[in-house]
Order: C-alpha cells, then sequence, then structure tokens
C-alpha cells in the first residue's frame, strides 16, 4: 500500500480541509516527478526546461519560435527566457537568427545536434512516465487528466 501525503511528509496533525490536502499532494507529486525527470536527464547535461524547450522548437519546425512565443509554451514558467535560450545555444543544442527586418524579433530553431538529443532522451523520460502512470487505469487517467485541467483552469 502506498504511504499516505501526511505521512510521507511526517505531519503529526490532520490536514485542514481535503483542498489543502489535494493542493499540498498536488505540489508533492510535481516535485517528485520533476525530481525523478531531471536524474533521468542528469547523464545528458541538460535540465527538465531545457527539455521542454527542444520539444516545443522540434514541434515548431523550420519556422522556429520567437522567445516570447517560446514563453508561453513552456510548462514551467521561467523568469527569463533569455538566458534559457542562452544556456541552450551554448550547448548547441538551439541556435537563433536575429530578423534583419526587425532586429528585435529573434527566431530560436532546434539544430540536429538537439534532435539527436531528444531521440536518445525521450526513451528514457517514457520510463519514467511508465513507473509513475503505468499502474493506473485508463479511466482513472483520464479522470486525473479531467481534474487536473479543471484545477489549472480555476473551474
Amino acid at each position: 500500500m502506498s504511504k499516505s501525503l501526511q505521512a510521507e511528509i511526517k505531519q503529526s496533525k490532520p490536514f485542514t480541509s481535503s483542498r489543502a490536502e489535494a493542493l499540498l499532494g498536488i505540489l508533492r507529486t510535481a516535485a517528485v516527478i520533476d525530481h525523478h525527470l531531471g536524474e533521468a536527464l542528469k547523464p545528458y547535461k541538460i535540465t527538465t526546461t531545457q527539455y521542454n524547450l527542444l520539444r516545443i522548437l522540434r514541434g515548431a519546425g523550420k519556422n522556429g519560435l520567437c522567445g516570447r512565443d517560446v514563453a508561453e509554451r513552456l510548462i514551467s514558467r521561467v523568469p527569463d527566457v533569455s538566458r534559457l535560450l542562452d544556456r541552450t545555444e551554448d550547448l548547441k543544442l538551439i541556435s537563433r537568427k536575429r530578423d534583419p527586418a526587425d532586429r528585435r524579433h529573434v527566431t530560436a530553431r532546434i539544430t540536429d545536434k538537439g534532435l539527436a538529443l531528444l531521440e536518445r532522451v525521450t526513451p528514457e523520460l517514457e520510463v519514467v512516465e511508465r513507473q509513475r502512470f503505468g499502474r493506473l487505469d485508463p479511466a482513472i487517467l483520464d479522470g486525473l487528466i479531467a481534474a487536473l485541467d479543471d484545477v489549472r483552469n480555476g473551474a
């Protein structure tokens, strides 16, 4: 049997409400999964946010995206997308090109090296997905997805 959140965080008093327990449960679960994903990515010397960036740019195709569009699509909000792009470009996983007509507009694109890294990394992250969610019945997963959508959307 799995350990309850209250036992896991060694909380001696009951939660003040089911809502409080759900909120902390979501935060703790996100932290555990983020750590697991981070450990899987560690050998590749990229962060979960950089992995997310690479997936976004792969999806954008040849057109690439500007930093503002990348920021809107990231799973975790980052305070400085430019630094994220800088660090990832330093690894030669993305390239950036300034628009000659509008010098303020810079387009980021995934490189062949970035695509190759995604090919190597993705199967390892799929293992994490299976380890964390593989035991859940598909109907439970569908309910979880819908409930999390409702929480994010303020419903």
